[in-house]
């Protein structure tokens, strides 16, 4: 069973950085791409980054591109969010998900971490 467990949120102001982490356990050929998702109140669930675990694949949301960086350890079993330029539409609550194939889509991915908030103040 794979297990994604997300740690590293807060509250920051604006232009503030923060690096979210997500361990994963128990990982199958299904839990090759990992990705990040937020979600804020009252708003769909939206995907904001993704990568392998070789790392040599990653892909991004418009809004985030060129601010956050996804990575990853393979050792480790652990993927990386680093959140730059932080800006109060970037507040929600942010979830690692594992998946067999790389997807924008929440139903892309079977296997979902408990989620971590992250609030920006202006």
């Amino acid at each position: 069973q794979v297990q994604l467990v997300e740690s590293g949120g807060g509250l920051v102001q604006t232009g503030a950085s923060l690096r979210l982490s997500c361990a994963v356990s128990g990982r199958t050929f299904g839990s090759r791409y990992i990705s990040w998702f937020r979600q804020a109140p009252g708003k769909e669930r939206e995907f904001a980054a993704s990568t392998n675990w070789s790392g040599d694949n990653t892909y991004y949301a418009d809004s985030v591109k060129g601010r956050f960086t996804v990575s990853s350890d393979n050792a480790r079993g652990s993927v990386y969010l680093q959140m730059n330029s932080l800006k109060p539409e970037d507040t929600a609550v942010y979830y690692c998900a594992a998946g067999g194939v790389p997807g924008r889509r929440p139903s892309s991915y079977d296997y979902w971490g408990q989620g971590t908030q992250v609030s920006v103040s202006s």
